[in-house]
């Protein structure tokens, strides 16, 4: 009985081992064949400086948001990302959501602000 048992663990992994190899190989050949050093840096994971400008960004953005009268920030999160700005939360108006959209596109270093803000009244 033990020995069925091993043999269904070795053939499990055999079978996990070439799933993993089958879907390196696909990987693999939608790579080109001798990628430059820009590509190389675009493709790996970003730099530690890339992140901190992206925080700093984002909490400008937040900051200048929170000075915004008129707009509740408490369900706003803010994300940059090489300049880019997404917004997601909730508001409780419609012209909460423009007037944080405007307010984002003002902040230095923001090249794009994607919108993802929704209504949702007080209370609910």
């Amino acid at each position: 009985m033990k020995a069925f048992h091993a043999i269904k663990m070795v053939g499990g992994a055999l079978i996990v081992l070439a799933s993993i190899n089958a879907y390196a190989q696909s990987s693999d050949a939608a790579a080109p064949a001798a990628p430059t050093a820009a590509s190389a840096a675009s493709a790996g994971p970003r730099s530690t400086s890339t992140k901190k400008a992206d925080s700093a960004l984002g909490r400008k953005v937040r900051n200048a948001l929170s000075k915004t009268k008129g707009l509740s920030v408490a369900n706003i999160t803010v994300r940059a990302r090489g300049g880019a700005v997404t917004l997601a939360g909730t508001v409780p108006e419609q012209p909460q959501i423009d007037l944080a959209t405007q307010t984002a596109q003002g902040v230095a270093g923001v090249t794009s602000v994607k919108n993802a803000l929704s209504i949702r009244p007080v209370g609910q």
